[in-house]
């Protein structure tokens, strides 16, 4: 598969990331994901020790394949991978250690810092992953319902969800540029990788045209329609919390209070005592 072929693959065949099944986080109300999602990261934030951090990335697993979400990360692996990559690469430069491993100047590579990079890679991904089952389990409609049912002014809660919407609107148009352009004889395979980026740039003139042309038309539709943001308004779809929510909040609180209690109590899980 060539370069523009993976865009296209990427961005067309896999635009929508929701996956209509019938999970147990599916039929979660959308305020208790919401919720979730902000107690995990909370969560992600207490220990900067690898293992520690490949405990909590195996319970985002875990749920992962709970909810059925793991056709997503496989289909975003090389942004998770390269996520933890990079922060094993560069961490170790910028975070000193006591237990050198290598050195070169002032360039220092500790095994303090190496595993600061790893804790920190595993962090990013978990930090990705979680974003990941939230958006495979939960509609726009349902997002939208639920930062209003919190009170999300309508008009910031509509202008989320028309963006949502967008983002993969405008993805699918560049792949469509990209494709277009290859079949005009546009060659994006040849040159280093600087030289392929800089015959990207050029696609982004049309894609910013058809972005202006379609907003306009988003904006003459809601005034054809009458749309007001101040106007009072019925929803059709109205979620209500069940005993499954609270049950599903309460332990992740539980949870937030017990690693909260490990690293500042116990004083475990740092191998940086002074770094988040």
């Amino acid at each position: 598969m060539t370069f523009y072929e993976f865009i296209i693959y990427g961005f067309i065949m896999n635009i929508f990331l929701y996956l209509d099944k019938n999970t147990w986080m599916h039929r979660l109300d959308p305020r208790t994901k919401m919720i979730g999602v902000l107690i995990v990261f909370s969560i992600c934030l207490c220990f900067n020790h690898p293992l520690y951090m490949a405990a909590i990335s195996l319970g985002i697993t875990l749920v992962a394949i709970s909810a059925k979400a793991l056709p997503n990360f496989w289909r975003l692996r090389f942004i998770l991978t390269l996520l933890i990559l990079f922060s094993i690469v560069m961490w170790p430069f910028f975070v000193k250690g006591l237990t050198s491993l290598w050195s070169w100047g002032s360039l220092q590579v500790s095994q303090e810092s190496l595993l600061y990079g790893i804790a920190m890679g595993l962090r990013l991904a978990t930090f990705v992953g979680t974003g990941l089952i939230f958006l495979s389990t939960t509609r726009n409609e349902e997002l939208t319902n639920g930062l209003i049912r919190m009170g999300c002014p309508y008009p910031i809660a509509f202008a989320l969800s028309t963006a949502l919407r967008l983002v993969p609107t405008f993805a699918g148009a560049g792949a469509t540029i990209i494709q277009a352009q290859v079949s005009r004889g546009l060659d994006l395979e040849s040159g280093n990788i600087f030289s392929r980026v800089g015959k990207f740039i050029p696609q982004a003139v049309p894609l910013f045209i058809y972005a202006i042309r379609h907003t306009n038309l988003l904006a003459m539709a809601l005034e054809s329609k009458g749309f007001s943001p101040e106007s009072k308004r019925t929803l059709y779809y109205e979620p209500r919390m069940r005993g499954i929510d609270y049950m599903v909040l309460v332990l992740l609180i539980f949870i937030l209070g017990s690693l909260l209690y490990i690293r500042l109590g116990l004083h475990l899980g740092a191998i940086i005592p002074g770094r988040l």
